[in-house]
């Protein structure tokens, strides 16, 4: 397996950098299944920089740069620790809930090498250091390479969700979700 680390944005430049890299990755992945205008609407209202500081400075959310062994950017990560009740947690500390893996993103050149398997080895280990017996994420109905790879590593489809998010435009997923063994 491959050797990779994560490093938090924080920064007003890395989260540049990161929606940025966003911005690429949901340009070149995502016309196998939406149209270029839903594309450019979602990296605007979801992964742009605004979004992301905002997400992460108001609504709880960790994001992390994915290095390979070389210190190369391959990838981003993000998440959100949830109280029981579905509410924002006020810190990674929570102690109870759950944790929704909001994004899992490799660059192109860097899909089948294992990466995304480390992401979410390490969304693990965050459960495990804090606490949170479950962890969730949404997964567009027609990705199915990420469906696969989810199912892959034990997670399963709780349930099916349509959401609008403006625009005329809607989020047709599969919300997955996987318990994590706390000891």
């Amino acid at each position: 397996m491959p050797t990779v680390s994560f490093v938090p944005a924080c920064t007003d430049v890395a989260i540049r950098d990161m929606a940025d890299m966003a911005s690429e990755i949901w340009h070149e992945y995502w016309p196998i299944v939406l149209t270029d205008e839903q594309i450019d609407y979602m990296v605007d209202t979801m992964q742009s920089f605004e979004s992301i500081k905002r997400e992460i400075r108001e609504e709880g959310y960790l994001y992390w740069f994915v290095l390979d062994e070389t210190g190369a950017r391959v990838g981003y990560l993000s998440v959100r620790p949830e109280t029981e009740d579905g509410e924002q947690a006020c810190d990674i500390q929570s102690g109870a809930g759950k944790l929704f893996v909001s994004k899992v993103y490799l660059r192109k050149e860097e899909r089948g090498k294992h990466y995304a398997s480390r992401m979410l080895d390490f969304c693990e280990d965050i459960c495990r250091a804090n606490g949170l017996p479950s962890m969730y994420l949404h997964v567009n109905k027609q990705n199915e390479m990420g469906i696969r790879a989810y199912k892959g590593r034990g997670w399963h489809v709780a349930e099916a969700s349509v959401s609008d998010i403006g625009r005329g435009f809607v989020m047709d997923d599969y919300i997955m979700a996987k318990d994590v063994p706390l000891d």
